[in-house]
């Protein structure tokens, strides 16, 4: 019985994760035509290979890289948002605006997406370093989570019923 139990249970949660990713690739492909079609960005698809070469990294360590990238994009999300919250209010008293907490984080992950040569989250994370719209910043802030979820979905799964784990606790 624990056997058949477990195996209903794993077969549910490959159904999640199933979902989750169709709905994730379906979602990141319309949101980036509707917002980012000047980036060219919709359709990309990573390949590891450029990396490898330049670094001289195996497939594993690529890999393995990639999927801590999609765990750091997912939490650094929360933190992005937090700052432009911050900033949206500064701006609604009139107060000058300062993009350095927001900018720092966004080079932080600038430098992981061009050693590992992911070109969607250059470009969104390139604009997240010059634009001041708030706006604007807040889609490119939701981008890049899709790209990052588009990049290694069932990674991106796991790291955000782990965030929801955590934030149950």
């Amino acid at each position: 019985m624990d056997k058949t139990t477990t195996l209903e249970r794993r077969q549910e949660q490959n159904a999640n994760v199933r979902i989750f990713i169709d709905k994730s690739i379906k979602n990141t492909t319309l949101f980036l035509q509707n917002h980012f079609i000047n980036l060219q960005i919709q359709n990309y698809n990573y390949n590891p290979n450029e990396a490898m070469q330049e670094l001289g990294l195996d497939f594993d360590l690529v890999n393995q890289l990639a999927q801590d990238y999609v765990a750091q994009i997912i939490t650094s999300k929360i933190i992005f948002l937090k700052y432009l919250e911050k900033l949206k209010a500064n701006r609604d008293i009139s107060r000058k605006l300062d993009f350095t907490q927001f900018r720092e984080l966004a080079h932080k992950n600038l430098g992981v997406v061009k050693n590992l040569r992911i070109f969607d989250g250059q470009k969104l994370l390139d604009e997240m370093m010059i634009e001041t719209d708030l706006d604007y910043l807040t889609l490119c802030v939701e981008a890049l989570e899709f790209c990052a979820i588009r990049l290694r979905p069932k990674c991106a799964y796991e790291t955000l019923r782990l965030i929801e784990i955590k934030s149950s606790l």
